[in-house]
């Protein structure tokens, strides 16, 4: 059996959260989506649970951070290309989303990154394993 991973986030407003995501061409599963919370598919076995804050509580003791003022996870997401990289990033920045962090040009490695509207922090990636000097 393949291990699915399912990240859980907290936002404040589902409707513009899911407008946000389907802008940057993700796709949700319905079967996992109601008032409360939307299943974003990343990938096979890699999902996103956008959780409405008041829901997401149910799930913790602990007090919900404010993504805006602090960090709590990089959620990085792999891109095809360094032109994947700055199309998605440009589009989420165009979307709504805040400007995270400097371009980070490896010669092997590329990425980007972005706030979403919560103030979640994500990057996107290109990697050629190819392009790695050998020691």
């Amino acid at each position: 059996m393949t291990t699915q991973i399912y990240v859980n986030l907290p936002v404040k407003d589902l409707n513009k959260s899911v407008e946000f995501f389907t802008t940057l061409g993700f796709k949700f599963n319905s079967q996992f989506t109601d008032e409360n919370a939307t299943c974003m598919i990343v990938g096979e076995d890699i999902f996103v649970m956008l959780l409405v804050e008041k829901f997401f509580k149910t799930f913790t003791p602990k007090k919900i951070g404010d993504a805006t003022n602090g960090t709590e996870v990089i959620v990085t997401l792999s891109a095809d290309s360094r032109e994947k990289v700055d199309e998605m990033v440009n589009t989420a920045l165009q979307a709504g989303g805040r400007h995270s962090i400097e371009p980070q040009d490896h010669g092997w490695m590329y990425d980007r990154g972005f706030e979403d509207l919560d103030g979640h922090l994500w990057e996107v990636m290109y990697m050629d394993i190819s392009a790695i000097k050998q020691e």
